[in-house]
């Protein structure tokens, strides 16, 4: 079946609105396609925390190198992490990107976890989520989806995560726009879904599938799609 080219603006296609819209039906759809996805990165809290960090910017591809570099010098603990020298961090974090930069974030982290939480995550994932969450965002280098995917992967609170290919296919489907904010995006799932962990993290791994396999950039599959029947008829009509 032929592929198309990718629409600049897919949701200037029809006009925007701002719709009611039940996203359980998405997951279940994507659901019966493709089953359980088994995805929760991270083997530890404090690896899920630095992963969240590190994948700023970046692909996982290129932070997977950086991971195994940390765990090889046994860097994955907060402490460790803290009494390191700021450069033999970025260093061992090259393949990330902003190396540099994601360095002095992680040791802001671990500063920010000490003075608060006396340096235990235990601690500090009991603090109710929406305050802690307000505390993430007052840390250097910690912007909304970081501090969503700090609470949800690595604590386990029911948030759900923003990234591109939910934006991207929110966008498509004529159900968000690119002027709505990170908050909008993340009330709506929050908004359409029971607040349940393992549900957002199914839902989360299935966007990402798509975005992956179908929902692309360039050249998305939209008629291979199990959200093609989904898409508004304006933008079926150009497919």
């Amino acid at each position: 079946m032929p592929q198309i080219e990718a629409v600049a603006n897919p949701s200037a296609c029809i006009a925007p609105a701002a719709p009611r819209v039940d996203l359980r039906t998405y997951y279940d759809a994507l659901f019966d396609a493709h089953g359980t996805q088994n995805w929760w990165p991270g083997r530890s809290a404090f690896e899920g925390i630095v992963g969240a960090i590190l994948t700023q910017n970046t692909s996982w591809t290129n932070v997977e190198p950086a991971i195994r570099n940390l765990h090889r010098e046994k860097l994955l603990t907060p402490r460790a992490v803290e009494t390191a020298f700021l450069a033999r961090l970025a260093r061992l974090i090259r393949s990330s990107g902003y190396f540099r930069q994601k360095a002095k974030k992680l040791k802001c982290f671990v500063h920010f976890l000490r003075s608060e939480y006396g340096g235990s995550l235990t601690r500090m994932f009991r603090t109710p989520t929406a305050d802690l969450r307000e505390k993430l965002l007052c840390v250097h280098g910690i912007a909304p989806e970081t501090a969503d995917s700090i609470l949800f992967y690595a604590g386990e609170h029911p948030v759900f995560v923003v990234d591109a290919y939910t934006r991207r296919l929110l966008e498509w489907h004529a159900l968000a726009t690119p002027a709505q904010s990170y908050e909008q995006i993340r009330r709506l799932f929050e908004g359409s879904l029971p607040g349940d962990a393992p549900l957002y993290n199914e839902f989360h791994a299935l966007i990402v599938r798509t975005g992956k396999e179908y929902c692309r950039t360039r050249n998305p599959c939209c008629s291979e799609c199990p959200l093609h029947s989904f898409l508004p008829r304006a933008i079926q009509a150009n497919l």
